[in-house]
């Protein structure tokens, strides 16, 4: 049967992106066999010692079951409603992705990987009942209208989602794009539900958006779709084209990225490693358990990264912040992601729909897994509001004191060159009456307003400055530049305040 591995949290057709139908690994991240240590604790498989006579014994109550449904339920049902209805709650009730797809569910999904599709544009889960945002995808209706990660979706169109599954709500937020629907969203620290009317839309994602920061690079990552490693190669060679040697280094922004493409997470990954593992899956059969490892290649040439992510950054997402944390090619940056560490595996069937099923757990390179854990940034750093301190006081310098000494280093006007290291990078802040965002990639084209994308940059600069070696001396201008200090009792006479 052909299988399809994913890495992603469940997708609303109408919704996002969703990280299925990846083909086998990319060529560029080979998968090898995980060695007896990461085997060694696959639980073991023992299927074929079930019971028989108690397998059919069950299945003849699920018959009984079906044969009472469809002859007594107050309407009438369709034998494939009741079997696929069955089907999904069989799947549905093992964790919250995995479920039978319907052939129209199987298309929907086949659409979404190629990054265009109709609908709202969030992605989903189920969390008690509700329907919960993972993340909105940028520049879609539901990301102009206000949704954001965390947020809970109660009611659609007036009606509670809950009772419903997943499937039925995503199912009810479809529609012709430039109709509209009514969401009661409950917001921790609004206090009432929220109603947004959101008008559905042709989504088409554009996975990857770059810009330059002064001398760093910045490169936004929105999902990971089958055409993101093009985009990513396809920004970077913008942005050192444009910097060239100025080039200090990248932030590469994975916040509100719900996932996507198993070889997506692991070519991007390899993007920017020369050699190590990116991530290892072990499933139930150890024979099925798979290690990806980086080639050689680091297209950056070792520059300094800082990768930002918040709650909305899972699967995929993690996968890439994950690996680049533990071989410490990278430091995170932002707020504790997700905690998705599953692999499902979409199997078609003929004739029908397919089953995507939870076949593995996905680990980093150190062995840990963030399954309901999440990657824990090496810098916490929270969403916030930053402003200018007004100075009305008197501002003195040395240079300003009558009769101060003056500089006797030559200046860039005397002849010196000036390094790019010898004037600092001055950031733009927030003017004072912009309130602060919990949603920190909302105003990803304007740093000035982002306090986590500012840390990040300052961040890069410092590295850069660092990196850069010890400051070369400037020949002092006094008549003997070898004059040795003069001291008395070994102490330097004067005096420093």
């Amino acid at each position: 049967m052909f299988r399809i591995p994913t890495c992603s949290l469940f997708v609303l057709s109408l919704l996002t992106a969703p990280a299925v139908l990846a083909a086998e690994p990319a060529a560029s991240a080979p998968a090898t066999t995980a060695p007896p240590s990461a085997t060694a604790t696959a639980p073991a498989s023992s299927p074929a010692t079930t019971d028989t006579s108690e397998t059919y014994r069950l299945l003849k109550l699920f018959g009984d079951v079906f044969e009472r449904t469809r002859e007594e339920y107050v309407e009438p049902k369709t034998d494939k409603e009741l079997i696929e209805a069955a089907l999904n709650g069989m799947l549905s009730r093992l964790d919250p992705h995995s479920a039978y797809l319907n052939q129209d569910e199987l298309k929907d999904m086949q659409i979404q990987t190629r990054g265009k599709f109709g609908g709202l544009g969030i992605e989903v889960t189920m969390e008690s009942g509700a329907v919960k945002v993972v993340a909105p995808i940028d520049e879609t209706p539901a990301k102009k209208a206000g949704l954001k990660s965390g947020d809970l979706i109660v009611a659609l169109d007036g009606k509670p989602v809950m009772g419903l599954t997943l499937q039925e709500a995503v199912n009810t937020m479809r529609g012709t794009p430039g109709t509209s629907i009514k969401l009661t969203v409950v917001r921790k620290g609004a206090g009432e539900p929220l109603e947004l009317t959101i008008v559905r839309a042709i989504i088409q994602v554009q996975s990857v958006r770059s810009r330059t920061e002064g001398d760093v690079g910045y490169v936004r990552i929105t999902s990971f779709t089958d055409q993101t490693q093009v985009g990513l190669d396809k920004a970077l060679g913008e942005i050192k084209a444009k910097l060239g040697d100025k080039l200090q280094g990248i932030v590469l922004d994975l916040r509100d990225n719900p996932g996507g493409l198993l070889e997506q997470a692991v070519s991007v990954t390899d993007t920017f490693l020369d050699k190590g593992e990116i991530v290892s899956t072990r499933a139930r059969n150890p024979d099925e358990n798979r290690r990806y490892n980086s080639t050689p290649g680091d297209m950056l040439n070792g520059k300094p990264i800082v990768v930002l992510i918040n709650g909305g950054s899972a699967s995929a997402s993690e996968i890439v912040s994950g690996a680049l944390q533990d071989q410490r090619r990278a430091i995170v940056l932002g707020t504790k992601s997700f905690g998705k560490g599953s692999v499902q595996t979409v199997s078609p069937i003929r004739g029908y729909g397919a089953i995507r099923l939870t076949t593995a757990r996905y680990y980093t390179p150190s062995g840990r897994s963030i399954q309901s854990e999440g990657i824990v940034p090496d810098l916490v750093v929270e969403p916030a509001k930053v402003e200018a301190i007004e100075n009305k006081g008197l501002n003195i310098h040395e240079a300003d004191l009558h009769g101060a000494l003056r500089n006797d280093t030559p200046t860039p006007a005397e002849g010196k060159a000036e390094k790019p290291s010898d004037k600092p990078a001055v950031l733009p802040l927030a003017p004072k009456d912009e309130k602060p965002t919990e949603d920190a990639s909302e105003k990803s084209e304007d740093s000035a307003s982002d306090y986590q994308l500012i840390r990040a940059l300052d961040l890069i600069r410092g590295l850069a400055l660092y990196n850069s070696g010890p400051v070369t001396p400037v020949a002092a201008t006094l008549a003997n530049d070898t004059a040795k200090p003069v001291t008395e009792g070994g102490k330097p006479q004067g005096s420093i305040r």
